[in-house]
C-alpha cells in the first residue's frame, strides 16, 4: 500500500510518501516539506500564537492535498516536541482536527527515541550488535541504546538545535560569551544521562540520524545526498571539533554557503554542532555513522508491524493464506484514510 507519514516537527512539517508492505523495506515515492519553525513561534507563555496555528493548519491542508495527489491510501500523522511542549497544545490539536480532519498523535520524547532506534536497527540489522543512537531535532536530542529492536534505555533532552538557537544565541554571528554559556549548558544536560547508559557497556556501533548530523558529516567530507542512501557516511569527532570554532565565527548567511548546508538550517547549525560535539565527547565517541532512516521510517515500520500482528496472524491461525480481496478489505478497515 502507499502510506504517508505526516511529521509536524519543530522545524518543518514533512510529508513522506512511501510504497510499503509487511516484510519489505519502505520505498520512498514522494516528499513534501514546508519550513514552519514552530519551535520559534512560541510566545512568552510558551503558547503557539494565532498566526502560528493558522500557518500550521494551512501547511497540514497542503500536505493532505499532496498526499491525495500521490494516491496515498493512509496517512500517519504525528507531532513532536514543539507541539508537545506548547502550553496550548490541546487547543492547537483541536483546531487542527476541526479544520483539517487530522488527528495528530503527539509522541513523547521517549517514543521518538524508541521509534528512531527501531528504524536504525532495521537499517543496520542484527549483526550490528549493540547500538547507541543519537538524534538532534529542532526541539530535542534523543539518545537510545540496545541490541534488540526495543532499546534498553531511551531518553529525550531539551537540546534541539532550533530551541537552543532561539534561547541562547540571539546574535548573528553569536557573541562568544553566549556560545560558551550554551556549551556549558549542553554538556551539563548530557552529562546527567551518561551514567544511565554507561552501565550497559560500550556499544558496537554509534549511529546518528537527523538533518543536523547529515549536514555536519557533509562539512567533514561525507558524500553528498545525491550519491544515494547506501553510501556510508561518517562523522569523526576530530573533524567536528575543528569545524565548531569556524561555525562560531560565521553569520547564518555565510554558513548557508557551505557545502550541504541549507539556508533554512544555517542559523541553527552552530547550536546543533555544539550538541553533537558534546554528546560525542561525553559518550567517548571518536567516530559515528550517519543513518538515512530516522523517526518517520520508524513510524512506518511500526505500522507495518501492526499490520502483520492484526492481519496476518489470524489468517495463519486459520491455516490458510488470505486472498488479495480479503487483504484489501482488511487493510481498508484498519487504515486511517485521508479526510
Amino acid at each position: 500500500m502507499r502510506l504517508g507519514v505526516l511529521d509536524v516537527g519543530s522545524n518543518t512539517v514533512h510529508l513522506l510518501v512511501v510504497d510499503a508492505h509487511p516484510g519489505a523495506r519502505p520505498l520512498p515515492a514522494h516528499s513534501h516539506k514546508t519550513e514552519l519553525r514552530l519551535a520559534q513561534l512560541l510566545d512568552g507563555s510558551g503558547a503557539i500564537g494565532p498566526e502560528g496555528v493558522e500557518s500550521l493548519i494551512g501547511v497540514v491542508q497542503e500536505a493532505l492535498q499532496a498526499a491525495e495527489d500521490k494516491g496515498v491510501e493512509s496517512v500517519l500523522p504525528f507531532a513532536t516536541s514543539a507541539v508537545r511542549e506548547a502550553s496550548n497544545a490541546d487547543d492547537v490539536l483541536a483546531r487542527v482536527r476541526e479544520e483539517t480532519g487530522v488527528e495528530l498523535t503527539v509522541l513523547t520524547g521517549e517514543e521518538e527515541a524508541r521509534l528512531t532506534f527501531l528504524a536504525v536497527r532495521r537499517w543496520y540489522g542484527w549483526s550490528a550488535g549493540k547500538l547507541l543512537v543519537l538524534d538532534i531535532g529542532g526541539g530535542s536530542l534523543e539518545i537510545a541504546y540496545g541490541m534488540d529492536e526495543e532499546p534498553e534505555r531511551a531518553v529525550s533532552l531539551p537540546l534541539g538545535a532550533g530551541r537552543l538557537t532561539a534561547g541562547w544565541l540571539p546574535g548573528d554571528p553569536p557573541d562568544p560569551a553566549d556560545i560558551r554559556a550554551l556549551r556549558r549548558h549542553v554538556r551539563a544536560e548530557i552529562a546527567r544521562t551518561v551514567g544511565e547508559f554507561s552501565r550497559f557497556g560500550a556499544p558496537d556501533h554509534v549511529v546518528a540520524t537527523s538533518k543536523t548530523f547529515k549536514q555536519l558529516a557533509r562539512l567533514a567530507g561525507a558524500a553528498r545526498s545525491a550519491e544515494g542512501l547506501y553510501v556510508q557516511r561518517e562523522l569523526k569527532r576530530g573533524s567536528l571539533e575543528a569545524w565548531v570554532p569556524q561555525l562560531a565565527g560565521m553569520t547564518a548567511a555565510q554558513r548557508a554557503d557551505l557545502p550541504g548546508v541549507s539556508e533554512g538550517r544555517a542559523g541553527q547549525l552552530l547550536a546543533g554542532a555544539l550538541v553533537a560535539e558534546g554528546a560525542m565527547d561525553l559518550f567517548g565517541v571518536e567516530n559515528l555513522e550517519v543513518c538515512p532512516w530516522a523517526l518517520r521510517e520508524g513510524v512506518i515500520l511500526r505500522r507495518l508491524d501492526h499490520m502483520v500482528s492484526f492481519e496476518e496472524a489470524p489468517a495463519l491461525k486459520r491455516g490458510r493464506k488470505r486472498t488479495p480481496a480479503e487483504q484489501g478489505r482488511e487493510r481498508a478497515k484498519g487504515s486511517h484514510t485521508i479526510g
